[in-house]
């Protein structure tokens, strides 16, 4: 059995949650969609266990700016707390993350960030007449922080859901694990309240976490400046 996990953010409250009930179930191998980095204040907690734990690791679009001393240009808060992770980041997590590659693939599944399209940078409604045509039959991506399940035939498709910062109005972090073919999706509570002490010790006030609360992302812009 394996775990699947994705966009963590720096939320590392809600990855010792999730690693916690990975570690109760005895599962030791974990693969990682992406976007570890972003949005919360404990980058270097983050990377230093998943590093521990050999997690390996999809290039996400937060991992790629961060990686390439870039920007989102989508999103203000996001470039606040990429610039903030940047001062604070060691140079191992630094060149860490931007060893990621951008697809992991071997002949029992396919997991991207993005799409198979677009890796890193596309968010991704999954279809029968998509699917079809990738060869394999196990897809996992993340980045749309929704998780969910699509069976297509004799095809699945996975988005194991946010670690980080769920959007799907469940604010329990999410992941999912495989069993041989087997495909479950889980959910864990976490001290949400702590990440938002973290992220106003940083200089961040609500508007950047305050979504956590709800599992809804339209909490997280902050006020225009």
């Amino acid at each position: 059995m394996i775990a699947i996990i994705s966009d963590i953010h720096g939320n590392f409250e809600a990855l010792k949650a999730v690693l916690n009930k990975i570690d109760k179930m005895k599962i030791t191998e974990i693969y990682c969609l992406g976007d570890v980095v972003g949005y919360y204040s404990q980058v270097n907690e983050c990377c230093d266990e998943l590093r521990r734990r050999k997690v390996r690791c999809v290039m996400g679009n937060h991992d790629w700016s961060f990686a390439a001393d870039s920007f989102c240009p989508r999103s203000r808060s996001v470039n606040d707390c990429l610039a903030y992770q940047r001062k604070v980041i060691t140079k191992e997590n630094k060149e860490w993350v931007s060893s990621f590659p951008v697809i992991i693939k071997n002949d029992r599944f396919s997991m991207v960030h993005g799409s198979w399209t677009n890796p890193i940078d596309e968010y991704f409604e999954p279809t029968e007449e998509y699917i079809s045509r990738l060869d394999g039959r196990l897809f996992f991506s993340g980045h749309t922080h929704v998780q969910r399940l699509d069976v297509f035939g004799n095809k699945k498709y996975c988005n194991p859901g946010s670690v980080g910062q769920p959007r799907d109005y469940n604010p329990k972090a999410a992941f999912a694990t495989l069993d041989g073919d087997e495909i479950t999706l889980h959910r864990v509570e976490y001290d949400i309240e702590k990440v938002g002490k973290l992220m106003n010790d940083a200089g961040f006030n609500d508007y950047y976490w305050g979504c956590l609360l709800t599992g809804n992302k339209t909490l997280c812009k902050p006020p225009e400046r």
